[in-house]
Formats: C-alpha cells, structure tokens, sequence
C-alpha cells in the first residue's frame, strides 16, 4: 500500500468505533423491564421462603382458662341428660330409676328414649314373625331359650295343620316397668298395650279362635337383654308374661 491509508480502510475502523460505543452504552446499563424482573424474582423468592417456614410452623391453640377437654366434656353433658330423662321416664318409681341409671351407667350408648322406639320396632315384628312362622326373623331376635319356645309352637301349629290370619294394628303404649344390671347383662322389661286383628283357622280354613273381622286389645310384659361390654348394639328378647 506503500504508506498510504486507503478511504474504505477509515471507513471501516470508524464504523468498529461507533459499534463499540453504541454496546458499551447498551451493556453498561439496565433498562427499566429488567429492574422489574429483578424484583420480581426478589419477590419470588421472598414469597417462597415465607411459605416453607410457614409449614414448619405449629399452632397451639390458645388457652385463656382452664377447660375441660372437649371429649370429656360432652361425654359428661350426656351422661347427666340420660340420668334426667330416666327420671321422668321412672316418674316417681325409685327402683326403676335406680335399675334404668345403673344400666345407662354401666352402658354409655344407653338411651330409654331410643330403647323404647327400638322396643316397640321389635315387637310388631316379633309378633308378626311368629304369625307368619318366620323362623329367620324371629332367631335373629330372640334369646336361644325364647327362641326355642316360639320354634316348638310353630312346629305344633304346623303339625296341625293350623294358619293364623293376624293384621297388626298399632301400639297404644309402650312403658318401661322393669330395669336391673345383672352382672355385665342389662335387663329391661317393657309393657305393650297393642291391637290386632287376629283369627286362626284349620287345615281346611275354618276359624277355630279369634275373629277376623274384630280388633282386639292386646297386653304384654316383654323383657329385652343385653350384654354391655359387647359390640353388638341389639337387644334380644329374653323372657315374655302376661300382666298379673
């Protein structure tokens, strides 16, 4: 080039200076997009790490007095409230208070109101049971003793040849008379005051007792039984009388 500068050479070394400049002002600063991504992420992070330690954190509750604790408690309210309803339901009858609260007590899930409904759900299918001579039903809910009396009847009435027509009206009333807690078994006696159309008749469909066409008024003295420190909540029948 014998010494000179040639014209594109300048050309060029001046353009690699204005690029040079123009990424120094470009890199030696932060834009106003990246000063909000950068707290963004701070805030990210920050949020983050709250939440972790947020989970390591256990809260007791508070106690401003002493309480006492939630499942006694209750377990208390309850056991006073069954003693109350079985005062009324005794109404006066200090012996059948003192059975029914002696059973509610060695039985927490003992309830005279809830029994009385179970009581008189038993009934009507017990009797109805044994007018159809439905074995099934009845063994699920009698005592084996009870169970084995209905059963021998069953078998004479069949062995004669007998069939009995029976509609269940209702139950009038049914009452608690009777209650004691002997060893760990709970016994209940309940009197029934019900009515019902029944009417028997021979093989050969005559009525030989009753009337099909007349409602009668029945009373029983039934007594339920229960182990208390058994899991099955069902009482069975264990003894049947009629009214002195």
């Amino acid at each position: 080039m014998d010494g000179k500068i040639d014209i594109f050479t300048l050309l060029f070394l001046a353009l690699a200076v204005v690029i040079i400049l123009r990424l120094r002002s470009v890199l030696g600063r932060k834009s106003s997009e990246d000063d909000a991504r950068v707290e963004r992420y701070k805030a990210e992070q920050r949020a983050r790490a709250a939440a972790q330690s947020q989970d390591k954190v256990v809260t007791l509750p508070r106690r401003d007095r002493a309480e006492v604790p939630a499942e006694v408690q209750p377990a208390a309210a309850a056991a006073a409230d069954i003693e109350e309803k079985v005062r009324t339901i005794a109404s006066g009858n200090a012996p059948l208070a003192d059975g029914l609260i002696s059973v509610a007590r060695a039985d927490r899930s003992f309830d005279p109101e809830h029994f009385l409904v179970g009581a008189r759900q038993a009934y009507e299918m017990i009797v109805t049971a044994f007018a159809e001579g439905n074995r099934k039903t009845l063994r699920n809910l009698l005592s084996k003793e009870v169970f084995d009396g209905f059963s021998t009847a069953l078998s004479e009435r069949e062995a004669r040849g007998e069939q009995i027509d029976q509609s269940f009206v209702g139950i009038n009333k049914a009452e608690i008379v009777e209650a004691e807690l002997k060893g760990n078994t709970a016994h209940v006696a309940v009197r029934f005051a019900s009515e019902l159309i029944s009417a028997t008749r021979d093989h050969g469909g005559t009525v030989i007792s009753g009337d099909p066409k007349r409602i009668k008024e029945v009373i029983d003295i039934w007594t339920f039984a229960r182990e208390v420190t058994s899991r099955d909540p069902n009482w069975k029948l264990v003894a049947t009388q009629a009214p002195g």
